[in-house]
């Protein structure tokens, strides 16, 4: 038998690309045989490492890729789909306990439809979600007593219905695997409970209505179903996979990381070693290093790529923050002190536990609060150094309730607008009189509009004859027009993508200038700890959708558009069917409130140009496998650490902080309104934020009028203003395009 290093010089004397059988025993202790090529496993081949495990299967390019079987030396095994290392497809995985899952994985977790046969004899059939039951399922204790129903992170959560063995069910909400809210308990005879359930005592209220056939049970109490009735009905944990298999993925030594050995010259080494791109666009052969070049940049340091590749450099900046500090001097100082103490006021203000089930009269425009904020304070309000205002709250019920939906907790709201830090203002106010305000954490940003100077949310550069026909239109009366329909989406669509709104208020200056200000509280898309090198505003139109900037000045701050982007952006399967749902349902919702304009807002973070997973990259990179060490980008086993941490899976979300790839796209040149350019074959890993943005334009009479104009100047298909029920079917012909399943 030959045994041989992964840089024997057996391997340089064949010819590249041939694949052989071949026995390799590696640095470390482990033992590889199977199918070879270019140094790398590449077929169908078992690897034994020295701890015991063991995985017998196919290989692609020193990779686990396609069937396969992994062991533990527990006992515990995995039989079925790897990719790129991971467990990803359909498999079964049985841990040392004897508890057995059958069904989708994505990267390591159990994520898709799967069934689990817990050793107990308790059995789980329906969806998961990052490794816990999530959406629709059936769980069965041994007993038989079953729920049906729906999940969230692995409780009963939603709507719901527990039969128990005797015939007593109950059908209703549920929370934390206890009924919350509204339901119905019946018991066999017929009889039944009506009334809205909790496990405080005080907050439970309902009616016992006793079957006609037989004497009912008015001694019983609601609260037995939580001590007695649900006391056997406890959901089994999952047991945590000790160590993942693509942890386990060996560095292979003498492929593309070592230099020339053996009988093998420098340029032959360089022929056969695979070649790779970096976040730039350049090609490499593995011997390329990012580095600073002095102004900011992260460059490549390889010429013999420059002269190669075709494609202009993709340069990337560190991120700076955004803004500027509004501080004592400032223009607009007093109006955030105004704003900063009345938001304190709302959210600190005593206000009774409200039901997620509000009344119409909460959406009544009439709803709102006038609150007076004399300078020597009052009774309910302190004193300030600001001039005194008035501080209005519109729909305030509505509000509460939605932070209370998005999970927003009120001490840290009011800690990230009214604390110690001040505010940065994104922008001049531009014809719109609109201002952007940035919290200090990036937590949340405030759009300001002034009536008096507002015309419509965008305006169009018109002829004076059109200009005076334009109608005042204006963003407090969209959103409270659309407030109703807006709760009952969110509500219902957990993972929308549409804008998350907090609150919507005004502040009236007393005294001659008698200036009114509304302003309203959304939630920041790129708040987070990468950096986002680069973020694309995308409607799928073409006419003025490309920036006007040149090369050299766009940064990382830059927004770009739509003839800009040079990306496909490729989704793991059940990511990608859960995007195209919401996309659809978010759109019909936006289509039927007759709202136009709006894009989808996406960032991307490059994980090579990044020092590790949650902090910004503040200079140079050395890529993976460079022998001379350093920082190296996010590694495989970096990746499966924070997959596993739970408060970092948690915030792995639909548009929120997704591993997901893109392709380098490049557009025909004989065509300058391509909208999707040829894909190129080039991917890097990234890390995705995106959402819905700017919903609360309406189809109104300037945007009409808009339309018409232009439609006598340019392609009526390419322009953004156009009917809601076309601007939808345009804007996911288009998204549909842009994001594609990983295969």
């Amino acid at each position: 038998m030959s045994v041989a290093h992964a840089d024997d010089a057996d391997d340089y004397s064949r010819p590249a690309g041939e694949t052989y059988h071949a026995e390799k025993a590696l640095p470390s202790g482990d033992f590889y045989t199977g199918q070879w090529r270019d140094s790398l496993p590449h077929g169908h081949g078992k690897y034994l490492w020295t701890d015991g495990c063991m995985y017998v299967g196919e290989w692609h390019r020193g990779k686990t890729m396609g069937k396969g079987r992994f062991s533990w030396p527990s006992g515990a095994t995995y039989e079925g789909d790897f990719k790129n290392g991971y467990m990803d497809g359909k498999g079964t995985y049985i841990d040392s306990s004897g508890d057995l899952y059958r069904g989708s994985w994505v990267m390591n977790l159990r994520h898709g439809q799967g069934t689990k046969s817990y050793v107990n004899g308790d059995c789980y059939d329906g969806e998961w979600r990052r490794g816990l039951q999530d959406g629709h399922g059936r769980y069965q204790w041994k007993n038989e007593n079953h729920y049906i129903g729906q999940w969230k992170n692995g409780t009963m959560n939603g709507n719901g219905t527990m039969i128990w063995s005797n015939g007593n069910r109950y059908d209703g909400s549920w929370e934390d695997s206890a009924p919350k809210g509204n339901g119905t308990f019946r018991w066999s005879d017929g009889s039944f409970y009506v009334g809205v359930w909790s496990k405080d005592p005080e907050e439970q209220n309902g009616t016992y209505y006793p079957t006609t056939t037989a004497l009912g049970n008015f001694e019983w109490q609601p609260q037995q179903v939580f001590c007695v009735d649900l006391s056997e009905c406890v959901v089994c944990t999952c047991q945590r996979i000790p160590v993942l298999p693509s942890q386990k993925m060996p560095v292979w030594y003498g492929s593309s990381e070592q230099s020339s050995s053996g009988n093998r010259t420098k340029s032959s080494a360089s022929s056969e070693r695979p070649r790779r791109r970096s976040v730039d666009g350049r090609v490499s052969n593995g011997e390329m290093e990012l580095r600073n070049n002095g102004s900011g940049y992260l460059q490549v340091d390889d010429t013999e790529s420059n002269r190669s590749s075709p494609l202009r450099p993709l340069r990337i900046q560190p991120a700076k923050k955004q803004g500027q500090t509004i501080s004592k001097g400032h223009k607009n100082y007093d109006l955030m002190l105004n704003l900063q103490l009345g938001i304190r006021h709302s959210v600190g203000r005593p206000a009774p536990a409200t039901s997620l089930d509000l009344k119409a009269s909460a959406f009544d425009p009439k709803e709102k609060l006038w609150t007076k904020f004399p300078s020597e304070g009052s009774k309910y309000t302190p004193p300030h150094q600001s001039v005194e205002f008035k501080w209005k709250d519109y729909c305030p019920v509505v509000f509460r309730t939605l932070r209370k939906l998005f999970n927003v907790d009120a001490a840290d709201y009011m800690l990230s607008i009214c604390g110690n830090d001040a505010l940065r203002e994104l922008s001049s106010p531009g014809k719109s009189g609109s201002f952007f305000y940035l919290t200090n954490d990036d937590g949340y940003m405030i759009k300001t509009m002034k009536k008096a100077e507002t015309k419509a949310s965008i305006r169009m550069k018109l002829k004076p004859v059109y200009q005076n026909l334009l109608i005042c239109v204006y963003l407090k009366q969209v959103l409270i027009r659309m407030l109703p329909a807006y709760y009952n989406h969110v509500r219902a669509c957990e993972n929308t993508l549409v804008t998350k709104f907090f609150g919507l208020h005004c502040v009236k200056l007393t005294g001659t200038a008698q200036k009114k200000v509304r302003f309203v509280i959304m939630g920041n898309l790129f708040c987070t700890g990468h950096s986002i090198h680069r973020r694309f505003d995308l409607k799928g139109s073409s006419h003025g959708r490309l920036t006007t900037k040149p090369e050299s000045e766009i940064d990382p701050n830059t927004t770009l558009k739509d003839l800009d982007l040079n990306f496909i952006f490729r989704l793991q399967k059940n990511w990608f069917q859960e995007f195209c749902r919401q996309v659809d349902k978010d759109c019909e919702f936006l289509e039927q409130e007759r709202i136009m304009d709006y894009s989808l807002l996406v960032g991307l973070h490059f994980r090579e140009a990044s020092k590790d997973s949650a902090t910004p990259t503040s200079g140079a990179r050395t890529p993976t496998g460079n022998p001379d060490g350093g920082n190296t980008r996010l590694s495989r086993a970096d990746m499966d650490r924070f997959l596993l941490d739970a408060s970092k899976l948690a915030s792995i979300k639909l548009g929120i902080n997704m591993p997901a790839r893109v392709e380098r796209t490049m557009r025909r040149s004989d065509c300058e309104n391509q909208l999707v350019g040829e894909p190129t074959g080039e991917f890097y890993d990234v890390i995705l934020y995106f959402g819905v943005i700017d919903i609360l334009q309406d189809y109104d009479i300037s945007k009409k009028l808009e339309h018409a104009y232009k439609s006598m100047q340019y392609d009526p298909t390419s322009i953004s203003a156009v009917d809601p029920k076309q601007y939808s079917r345009r804007f996911k012909d288009f998204i549909f395009k842009i994001f594609a399943e990983d295969t």
